[in-house]
């Protein structure tokens, strides 16, 4: 099926552009064989922990949510308390799913305009786009918290 007439795409960023258990595949020797159903549970736990706190009108940044999420599946999963920070410092650096790259650059080729939406921080999702060096994919990167975006274009980035 062709489709036509697109102008835009915007994309979610955890779990569509970005792979949310490659900070604990980056720990598989340290996590031992249960790492993927550690990453699996964690992700998880994280999405629960947003889904009741947004039925309860509680909200907390993204990043408080993988934080508490990942307190609870480390202690469920008898993981010493050392991984955390490492694990935390992966999680801003998530690798990109193999067919993300390609795909982006062939919508840009096609001049169509590439947005993230993500209820992920600003800084996070800044630092991820830019760890990944995909920011010049994207035209524009919104957060749900704050209501902030990130520009990408040429002509608003800062000089210097």
């Amino acid at each position: 099926m062709k489709i036509e007439n697109i102008k835009a795409c915007v994309f979610d960023a955890y779990g569509t552009l970005f792979d949310v258990n490659s900070a604990a595949a980056k720990c598989k020797k340290k996590l031992g064989n249960r790492w993927e159903s550690f990453a699996n549970a964690w992700r998880t736990t994280q999405l629960e922990y947003t889904w009741l706190r947004s039925l309860m009108k509680k909200h907390k940044n993204f990043w408080e949510i993988t934080e508490d999420s990942l307190d609870h599946t480390m202690e469920t999963f008898k993981i010493k308390k050392e991984m955390r920070n490492e694990l935390l410092d992966l999680y801003k650096k998530l690798s990109l799913y193999p067919e993300v790259e390609e795909c982006l650059k062939a919508l840009k080729a096609k001049n169509i305009k590439i947005a993230i939406l993500s209820n992920g921080t600003p800084d996070l999702l800044k630092g991820l786009v830019e760890s990944n060096n995909i920011q010049n994919y994207f035209d524009d990167i919104f957060s749900i918290d704050n209501n902030t975006n990130y520009t990408y274009r040429k002509d608003n980035c800062p000089k210097g």
